[in-house]
């Protein structure tokens, strides 16, 4: 099913939809645990699952196998990530002609980050410099592909453009060019997500918009990916982070806490679902998601 199908009839019920991102594993041993993971969320009802390509594109042949094997062996909708890293026009051509071949229907259209070792984004001669191109692209042969397509939003801007309003205008060029719906960076803060969606829609962009959520397992952890990312810290969670640096339990404990209070006031609050990054462990978001079940915050709607 298209994902943006998927949200429609989950809107029409009241309900949101839950996805979890997975990175591809370096190992045998972690293609099965990872395949187990996803079996242990079964009973929670994902929307869909979604497969990164890893840095610099690195990992694209086991992003292509994996969404494959999904597809076929599980009964959750996959999302493959499509990056313009490293590659051209026609290997990204044959990556979605892949895709097409054995039914993955939704793709998640990114830039990319750089390879790891370089600080700057370098376009392939011969292939996009931007999303909003690799997404022009794949809308342009309308015949070959017919993709439900995903792109990546940044409530608190991107990290080579912190101004909002700039990094609002390329975000509309790319909604423009036909992504379906949008899935933002993590953020931790749910006044920023609130803030990015009534600033998209006064600009005219109507796609809607999944809030990313992380639930930290440790410190440093966070600090890497938000350094990375751009997101901020509030200052009482990196003060309740900083007494539970040398705790692993209590800085997941947090995490968990956290991201659970974020996800339950963001369902109140309107949003169409929660797309957790996993970092390819489930047991928190699992713990997060069979809670809000329970709960069931969204009918309590403001």
């Amino acid at each position: 099913m298209k994902i943006s199908d998927l949200l429609r009839f989950a809107r029409e019920r009241g309900e949101p939809v839950f996805s979890f991102e997975f990175f591809p594993p370096r190992t045998d041993e972690g293609v099965k645990a990872l395949f187990e993971t996803v079996e242990a969320l079964r009973p929670l009802a994902p929307g869909f699952v979604s497969v990164t390509y890893g840095a610099g594109g690195s990992t694209r042949a086991r992003t292509v196998e994996l969404v494959k094997r999904l597809k076929r062996e599980t009964e959750i909708e996959a999302m493959a990530h499509v990056t313009c890293v490293g590659a051209s026009r026609d290997e990204i051509g044959a990556t979605l002609d892949e895709f097409a071949s054995v039914g993955v229907q939704n793709v998640l259209a990114l830039r990319g980050d750089p390879p790891r070792g370089e600080t700057a984004f370098t376009p392939h001669p011969d292939g996009f410099s931007h999303a909003s191109e690799l997404v022009a692209f794949i809308r342009g042969q309308p015949r070959r592909w017919s993709f439900c397509l995903g792109a990546a939003a940044y409530p608190e801007g991107h990290p080579e453009t912190r101004d909002l309003d700039a990094d609002l205008r390329h975000l509309k060029t790319k909604v423009d060019a036909g992504v379906d719906f949008l899935v933002t960076q993590l953020f931790f803060q749910n006044a920023a997500y609130e803030g990015f969606v009534a600033r998209a829609r006064a600009a005219g962009i109507q796609a809607p918009v999944l809030p990313g959520i992380m639930p930290f397992t440790n410190v440093e952890q966070v600090e890497r990916f938000t350094a990375t990312c751009g997101a901020t810290i509030p200052a009482r969670l990196q003060a309740a982070m900083e007494v539970r640096r040398a705790d692993p339990d209590a800085a997941r404990d947090l995490g968990v806490a956290y991201a659970s209070l974020q996800c339950q006031d963001l369902l109140r609050r309107g949003a169409p679902g929660i797309h957790f990054y996993t970092l390819n462990r489930s047991t928190s978001t699992r713990a997060i998601v069979a809670a809000l079940r329970s709960a069931e915050p969204w009918r309590d709607r403001r």
